[in-house]
């Protein structure tokens, strides 16, 4: 039988998820507060974002049909929204939600 989680039970387990996030996202600044981090660290931090996003990319246009009614338009207004909307603000947040608000606009309307 299923019985529910007792309330007690409930924040010992999202306290010990905190304890545990907390570490993870610290060990790496004591890690490398005192020393420069290795080659290959520098080399993630390099080349890994710009990887990820191009990936992302290649993910979002995977389902574009370009011979079909609506032709790609909301996904390359939306891409060219997100260049445009980062160019000009250099605001993840704000690229990323007007050009998510955009595509969805134009997949309604189009």
């Amino acid at each position: 039988m299923n019985e529910p989680l007792a309330l007690s039970s409930a924040l010992a387990a999202t306290a010990i998820c905190a304890l545990i996030i907390f570490a993870t996202r610290a060990f790496p600044f004591a890690l490398f507060s005192h020393r420069e981090p290795p080659r290959i660290i520098r080399f993630v931090e390099k080349y890994i974002p710009p990887m990820v996003i191009a990936i992302l990319v290649v993910y979002c246009f995977k389902d574009v049909r370009i011979a079909a009614k609506p032709w790609g338009i909301p996904s390359f207004c939306a891409t060219g929204a997100t260049v445009l909307l980062h160019v000009w603000k250099r605001n993840p947040m704000i690229s990323i939600f007007g050009s998510t608000a955009l595509f969805m606009i134009l997949s309604r309307l189009l």
